[in-house]
């Protein structure tokens, strides 16, 4: 790590200055939807005072950083659904959101062929200090969005809109979509018979990740432990990398997510 990162932690200033952006953002946070909207790598950005992680500006750009065209995928199935909508605020570099805190890949040494030299050492006390500036905003605001919308009598579904990038590590990924998911089949299983409905549509279930492998923290923290509805969906970065894009699989998520919520069975606490 840089000389100016290693003085933010030694003189235990804030992670997070007045210039930076704050860790969180939620959308619409009064919505008359009665589901929630999740993005847990909706960001690429690097506070001052990490001094960019010792990485070259170009990284940021890349999926290492954050998931290309999510945020801009949530916003939209948020106000279609008129939902409220919650963005982590930072790199998943920093620490990853959607990562228990106890998970090696929490804070990556190395993301898919990216050494990240501010990773390499980190101490305990400046993985808490990461996990206290970064991660628990993010997850704070996602109990409190729920619990707002539990104060109406809704058992709200969850949400997590991804992205991933099209080849990993040399391997093509076919998939245009991905559904994670592990034991609440609830959204999961009905949005892969839409979206499998039409032949054009590659659909990957726990493709090209899976939620029984520890990729999908947030539906598992939030959602599986309350009982709560919930699915992470995956979309192909290329086909979300333009206006357009967005525009298109937004709307083919949206229609099939529409009809998946039309069953009244999504609203209940259930335990799998």
């Amino acid at each position: 790590m840089s000389e100016s990162a290693s003085q933010a932690r030694a003189d235990d200033r804030p992670l997070i200055g007045p210039d930076d952006p704050p860790p969180v953002q939620v959308v619409n946070p009064d919505g008359a939807g009665e589901m929630l909207f999740v993005c847990d790598h909706a960001s690429a950005a690097v506070p001052r005072a990490m001094d960019n992680l010792g990485l070259d500006e170009s990284v940021r750009r890349r999926h290492v950083a954050w998931d290309i065209g999510s945020a801009e995928v949530a916003r939209r199935l948020a106000a279609r659904f008129d939902a409220p909508l919650v963005l982590s605020g930072y790199s998943r570099l920093l620490i990853d959101c959607n990562r228990s805190l106890d998970d090696p890949t929490s804070i990556a040494r190395v993301s898919e062929d990216t050494v990240i030299p501010a990773n390499q050492a980190v101490t305990p006390a400046e993985a808490t200090s990461r996990a206290e500036a970064f991660f628990w905003p993010y997850h704070r605001a996602i109990e409190e969005a729920l619990k707002r919308l539990q104060g109406k009598g809704i058992a709200p579904p969850l949400i997590s809109v991804h992205s991933f990038t099209p080849v990993f590590k040399g391997v093509e990924q076919p998939w245009h979509i991905g559904v994670l998911w592990n034991r609440d089949p609830r959204i999961a299983v009905p949005l892969m018979e839409r979206l499998g409905a039409d032949p054009a549509i590659v659909v990957g279930d726990n493709r090209p990740y899976s939620a029984r492998e520890g990729f999908g923290y947030s539906i598992e923290a939030h959602g599986e432990r309350a009982g709560l509805a919930h699915v992470l969906v995956e979309t192909r970065q290329d086909l979300i990398a333009t206006r357009r894009g967005v525009e298109r699989w937004a709307d083919i998520l949206g229609r099939a997510l529409a009809e998946v919520f039309a069953d009244p069975a999504l609203f209940r606490v259930r335990y799998f």
